[in-house]
């Protein structure tokens, strides 16, 4: 009889300290970092479909997006730090609920447009200088098993398809690499936005294939965020899977493994 108390009280003890482990992982979640999956090309090259990261709840406060618990406000942002030009940013789209993730563009105030390809802000060009050729095998690739946009035309299976890179730099001195894929695409040519209060504007680095600030919710875009639907900046790259499933071990790429998000 001894025994079997003994065995029953390990087994219940098992199961408390699974339990609280459960309740410990979630409030780390919730409260602190959220892991995210990079589903699509639209930052490209800074982020590759398959890149596994967890995004700094912490960066600017909570929200009720960024924690959903009643600890957290209906509406606004409690402890909040202001998000800077150039994060990469993890927030809820407000059209369809989904997470997206995009580099903050445009401030609250600013005005931002787009001519022949070139960012202005606040009136200025944002320079632009040249890096050579961004290049990716042609093939299905991450769950969806989308196919990459081609700036060389429509390459067969297999083959190398290349993107125009350069480096583009912010007017606080942000520098980070920008895609293009064709010249006079949809969001290359816009109107002058100006960004409302409380709000902010943002872009994809793979330029022609970004559903982004460029284009209204209604038009399947982000149009001028809302403040409160922040959820964290994205710091770093824990791992990538250039596979189908991350669990693909064997699929996963070696140099970005911990690598910064700039």
């Amino acid at each position: 009889m001894a025994g079997k108390a003994k065995s029953e009280g390990g087994i219940l003890e098992t199961v408390k300290t699974v339990f609280w482990a459960l309740v410990i992982a979630g409030i780390f979640r919730t409260l602190f970092f959220q892991p995210f999956w990079i589903p699509s090309e639209s930052m490209k090259d800074t982020l590759l479909i398959g890149d596994f990261l967890f995004v700094n709840k912490m960066a600017y406060g909570y929200s009720k997006y960024s924690c959903p618990f009643a600890l957290c406000p209906i509406s606004g942002r409690i402890f909040a730090s202001e998000p800077e030009r150039g994060d990469v940013v993890v927030f809820r789209h407000p059209g369809n609920g989904s997470d997206f993730i995009k580099r903050l563009i445009g401030l609250p105030g600013d005005t931002v447009q787009m001519k022949a390809g070139i960012l202005y802000i606040n009136g200025q060009e944002v320079p632009q200088r040249p890096d050579g050729i961004f290049e990716e095998v042609f093939e299905p690739q991450g769950p969806m098993r989308n196919r990459p946009a081609c700036q060389n035309g429509a390459v067969g299976e297999g083959a190398m398809c290349q993107k125009s890179r350069a480096i583009e730099t912010l007017p606080n001195g942000v520098k980070h690499s920008v895609l293009n894929i064709r010249d006079n695409g949809p969001g290359d040519n816009t109107e002058v936005f100006t960004v409302p209060p409380d709000h902010y504007f943002f872009m994809g680095d793979n330029r022609d294939n970004s559903a982004d600030s460029r284009f209204s919710v209604a038009a399947g875009g982000v149009g001028m965020l809302p403040a409160e639907y922040l959820i964290g900046r994205a710091d770093r790259i824990i791992f990538s899977s250039a596979g189908s499933r991350m669990w693909y071990f064997w699929t996963w790429r070696a140099d970005r493994f911990f690598k910064a998000v700039e």
